[in-house]
């Protein structure tokens, strides 16, 4: 299938393609995800966290966390803005190295596996590819597609996430293979997937809700809808919702060359009034917002320790108080 365009006044496309996706990862994947589809990008990023719900060992530790339950809202903004600081500044930056530090600070009170780590990571590449492909007003550019790879590889690299395949290809296998041996049903993905099922109808007027319920069954496919123990979504109400989404892409196929980043200013945004004004994404997570103890069951991984990510003050074997 043909890379469906808008005319250059309209894109950023033809400055992106003079551009190296190894060595300009960061620039693209900037532009791409901030600039050129950051609708699609949140859309697709909340429906990729979703799929990693379907995983038990992934859901076991979140549930174990508490933060579904307690405070859905905070878990969904905490991972979004310290994803998106990094988009907007670089991982290598000032603010970037606060996220990474505080990432590797909330993974490390839990043992994660790292396949799953891997795997989630996985997600943040594809997933929004696989949206922008279906319902995007253009498709992704190869040079755009390789720079998400090796800016997450970078990521995960940073976050001391190990066998991170070594090209585009073998990680979207690795992906594909991952969900088809490990989605499977189990009590903890029902709960994290009501929850955040809730979250989302929390996002809309009242008497909406029941009807975007609906709408989040008819955006899973049947793998998920399964590990979930949801109900299957009406094939009807998904045509209505991709239709809607096809024509969003026409209108905005002709809007004028986007002139600032949105990464950082999600409307959904509710837990820090302002943001970014006013916080740090040091500020930002679990330990810093609550400074209890929890039982620490894991430690930041020794090669995070090491890495350019844990900088300044040692990076706390425990929660903050």
């Amino acid at each position: 299938m043909g890379i469906r365009t808008a005319p250059g006044a309209f894109s950023w496309l033809p400055y992106i393609r003079t551009l190296d996706p190894q060595r300009d990862r960061h620039e693209i994947h900037r532009l791409t995800a901030g600039f050129e589809f950051p609708f699609d990008y949140q859309r697709a990023l909340e429906f990729a966290l979703f799929r990693t719900y379907c995983v038990p060992s992934i859901s076991a530790v979140l549930a174990e966390s508490g933060e579904f339950a307690a405070r859905p809202q905070k878990r969904y903004d905490d991972t979004a803005i310290l994803m998106a600081e990094m988009v907007e500044h670089g991982v290598d930056s000032e603010r970037g190295h606060e996220s990474v530090r505080n990432i590797n600070r909330m993974h490390g009170m839990y043992d994660i596996a790292n396949d799953d780590m891997l795997y989630v990571l996985s997600t943040f590449i594809y997933d929004p590819i696989d949206w922008i492909d279906r319902y995007g007003w253009r498709r992704l550019d190869p040079v755009e597609r390789l720079a998400a790879y090796h800016y997450y590889a970078e990521i995960g690299r940073h976050m001391a996430i190990r066998d991170i395949p070594a090209d585009y290809e073998s990680f979207a296998r690795f992906k594909l293979d991952y969900e088809r041996d490990r989605f499977r049903y189990a009590d903890t993905n029902n709960a994290i997937g009501r929850y955040t099922r809730d979250l989302y109808c929390s996002w809309f007027p009242a008497p909406l809700r029941p009807l975007v319920a609906r709408g989040v069954y008819a955006m899973l496919d049947q793998q998920m809808s399964d590990a979930f123990g949801f109900p299957a979504g009406s094939p009807r109400l998904r045509a209505l919702i991709e239709a809607a989404l096809h024509a969003r892409s026409a209108a905005v196929r002709f809007l004028p060359r986007r002139r600032v980043s949105r990464t950082t200013r999600d409307p959904r945004n509710r837990t820090y009034p302002g943001y970014p004004g006013g916080y740090r994404p040091r500020d930002l997570g679990v330990e810093r917002a609550h400074g209890r103890a929890r039982r620490h069951r894991g430690t930041v991984p020794a090669e995070a320790r090491a890495s350019g990510t844990i900088t300044g003050a040692a990076a706390p074997a425990g929660p903050s108080s």
